[in-house]
């Protein structure tokens, strides 16, 4: 792959799954893919513990902070603290769907008010640190390309915003809840596609049911670059082929066995410092995915994780069934 682009590969945003963790585990595998945070909205960072919600490793990095807002001050305030925090990038979600976001005025349904979108790139922008937007194709109101089309205009017009990640399905905010609208709206990849065609110098990169190494390099052949959701977490492994494959980078040891080894290793340390095992080991599931004796594996993590002392025996139990 000869692209040049930091952004070839990345991680979607996905809550309650891409914690500081997972992210981890994701550097693990992989030294180039692009991280995400999960979503978080300018009241909880205002407002909240702000080293609960943006405090991370530095091995993280590369790493954008995903805000969830509409008001145009306060996303520039928190783009501001993200720059204290030293993120790579900040990415405003225009695309999640969920009824209690869009109570918020904010995600998904922003996609149908372009301009407050742009004026809140825009203002947001006035920070020294790349700005980025997360969208969906349409809403089951505005589903058409020309929507899209004049969507992405208006935004880059606005804001001078560069990079749009563009989920290839509608929000459907009629009631669907956040799973089905990843599984009931259909597929339209022509969409992202024809995006780039029209906007040749924009960075477009296609996120939406991509499960595999094939799918990437096809979809590469049309945009800028490839974001993977749900399929990472679940098979995790898919992103330990992606420095070699992608980037041109080997040498790194990515058996079964080195990597569960220095996550468990992680979740030990972060045990010591009281972090429970059940925030870091569940992430670890996925890669006992496709393992014969996987399942046994699951099943005796799940049975003793909260067990007085399991820290003390876990990692050479689970480490003597891997093969």
């Amino acid at each position: 792959m000869q692209k040049n682009n930091h952004q070839l590969l990345s991680i979607a945003p996905m809550m309650g799954k891409t914690d500081t963790h997972f992210r981890f585990l994701s550097r693990i595998l992989s030294k180039k893919v692009f991280l995400y945070t999960e979503m978080i909205t300018t009241g909880a960072i205002l407002y909240g513990r702000k080293d609960h919600f943006l405090k991370f490793n530095y091995v993280e990095k590369p790493l954008s902070l995903q805000l969830g807002g509409n008001d145009p001050e306060a996303l520039k305030e928190c783009v501001r603290i993200a720059s204290e925090y030293n993120f790579d990038e900040v990415n405003l979600n225009i695309g999640c769907p969920s009824e209690r976001v869009k109570k918020g005025n904010f995600g998904a349904c922003l996609m149908e008010s372009p301009r407050i979108v742009g004026e809140c790139v825009k203002k947001m922008s006035e920070i020294n640190i790349p700005i980025t937007v997360k969208c969906r194709i349409g809403t089951d109101h505005l589903n058409s390309f020309y929507n899209l089309k004049n969507f992405i205009n208006i935004v880059g017009q606005t804001s001078g915003c560069k990079t749009f990640i563009i989920h290839a399905r509608i929000a459907d905010l009629s009631g669907l809840s956040p799973k089905q609208n990843r599984e009931i709206p259909p597929l339209q990849y022509d969409y992202v596609y024809k995006i780039k065609e029209e906007f040749p110098d924009l960075n477009i990169i296609i996120n939406g049911g991509i499960k595999n190494i094939s799918a990437i390099k096809n979809h590469l052949s049309y945009v800028d670059g490839v974001m993977l959701g749900r399929e990472a977490y679940k098979n995790p492994w898919i992103i330990s082929s992606f420095d070699e494959i992608f980037y041109n980078k080997n040498g790194i040891d990515q058996s079964r066995h080195n990597v569960i080894t220095q996550y468990l290793e992680y979740c030990l340390r972060r045990y010591e410092e009281g972090i429970p095992l059940y925030q870091t080991m569940r992430h670890l599931m996925g890669l006992f995915q496709g393992m014969r004796n996987g399942k046994k594996i699951r099943r005796y993590i799940s049975e003793n994780l909260s067990k007085p002392g399991f820290h003390k025996i876990m990692k050479k139990n689970i480490l003597s069934s891997v093969i």
